[in-house]
């Protein structure tokens, strides 16, 4: 992690998603939402307040050290088995407690949110992405889920508009998008969600970085930062 020196005032884009080890897409998000103070130069460049992110940075350690002893139910929809397992092995070594629910098939997702209704969900980056689409939606609207954070691939955030018109073009004069749903991502139904959060799984800004593993222990701030979101 980079630090942030004294005479830092204010950091650029990149230079923040590297202090809080995040993509450039969830950076953008967090001074969307708030969580980050910035502005933007003559130029259009966005200049990120350096205190506003030691600020975020102090929030994370806080949350890490008060929920380290939290019981986190999570629930897991995968595409593989063995990424299910993958994950599973990585988080027996978190200080987040997490007892995670595994399904590798969308329609028992589904069922199994609704029926345990957990702290967070949690989308595999090899869910088909219009199908994750219709995961987000359905979970956005069921009473028993619509509170509940959901981490999602970074790289599907930033390509879904277009999966979605793909979607289309592929189906022929059968659209497999229905009009309502294309309506609610167009007024942010993804983008714009609190509780969607996104993970580093397929971003390319990030890929020469990271091995699996290191994927997997970022993914701990993440589920502490979907925790926080959660309303009650």
């Amino acid at each position: 992690m980079k630090a942030i020196t004294p005479e830092m005032e204010y950091l650029s884009t990149r230079q923040s998603a590297k202090v809080l080890q995040v993509s450039l897409g969830t950076v953008q998000k967090m001074v969307e939402l708030g969580e980050l103070i910035a502005w933007k130069t003559r130029g259009g460049h966005r200049r990120i307040l350096a205190s506003s992110l030691e600020q975020q940075l102090q929030r994370r350690k806080r949350a890490m050290r008060q929920k380290s002893t939290q019981h986190c139910v999570a629930m897991g929809i995968f595409r593989r088995t063995e990424n299910s397992v993958a994950l599973l092995e990585a988080i027996q070594d978190w200080q987040l407690k997490v007892e995670m629910e595994v399904a590798v098939d969308s329609l028992e997702g589904l069922m199994k949110a609704v029926s345990i209704a957990p702290d967070l969900i949690f989308l595999d980056a090899l869910i088909p992405p219009v199908e994750q689409v219709h995961l987000i939606h359905y979970l956005s609207k069921n009473k028993d889920t619509q509170r509940i954070p959901i981490l999602v691939d970074e790289g599907f955030i930033k390509l879904h508009p277009g999966v979605v018109t793909l979607a289309d073009e592929n189906a022929g004069t059968r659209s497999s998008v229905p009009e309502e749903l294309k309506e609610e991502l167009e007024n942010g139904l993804i983008e714009l969600n609190p509780l969607i959060i996104g993970y580093p799984a397929t971003d390319p800004e990030m890929d020469a970085a990271l091995n699996p593993d290191n994927r997997h222990e970022l993914l701990e701030p993440l589920f502490l930062e979907a925790l926080s979101r959660k309303c009650f």
